[in-house]
């Protein structure tokens, strides 16, 4: 079966296909299935923006599509960032000006705690779909570290590793990441 995954986030594909593995006959990305659309995210949760954009990609590509929508949830915002994540600056994709932004807003305060969040969604051609969500627990640090990963990594502790998410390795990371733990739930309903 192929899979289309309905994300133009380079970071988010690439980390999708190396936790798939062969699973799939072949998984693109929207761009290389030639598919030029791009979903307006105007659910309010992370779950409702996952199924909306993997049925939209399964009912333009007649393929399976598969969907994440994920981000960072801050304690002592309220769970902000939250659905906003990417554009948390004010537009869209600017993980500079969106990590200024939050180590800005967390200046002076004590509790850190964070997570970040994953729904994904999978819709078959013919309608069905299969859903998973997790979860990574860290904490949000002032100085960046790590070359690794993509967005709010560099800042996103992780105690248990003494390290960001940005300086584990590729392998470290989609071994315990939120989309690792989410593709994880909807393998296991495929087998």
């Amino acid at each position: 079966m192929e899979l289309i995954i309905a994300s133009g986030n380079a970071g988010k594909v690439r980390e999708i296909r190396a936790i798939l593995g062969e699973k799939f006959e072949s998984i693109l990305s929207m761009k290389e299935a030639g598919i030029d659309h791009e979903t307006v995210e105007d659910g309010s949760t992370f779950l409702e923006n996952a199924r909306k954009k993997a049925r939209e990609i399964a009912e333009i590509s007649g393929k399976a599509a598969l969907a994440d929508d994920s981000g960072i949830c801050v304690d002592a915002l309220g769970g902000a960032p939250g659905i906003y994540s990417a554009r948390f600056c004010g537009h869209h994709g600017d993980d500079a000006a969106n990590n200024r932004l939050l180590v800005e807003k967390l200046q002076g305060e004590e509790n850190r705690s964070a997570y970040y969040a994953c729904a994904m969604c999978l819709v078959f051609p013919d309608g069905r779909e299969l859903v998973a969500e997790g979860r990574l627990y860290g904490k949000i640090v002032d100085t960046p570290a790590g070359e690794g990963g993509f967005g709010y990594d560099p800042y996103f502790y992780l105690p248990e590793f003494g390290m960001t998410c940005a300086e584990l390795s590729p392998e470290e990371k989609n071994g315990i990441s939120h989309r690792a733990k989410a593709l994880h739930g909807i393998l296991e309903q495929l087998d």
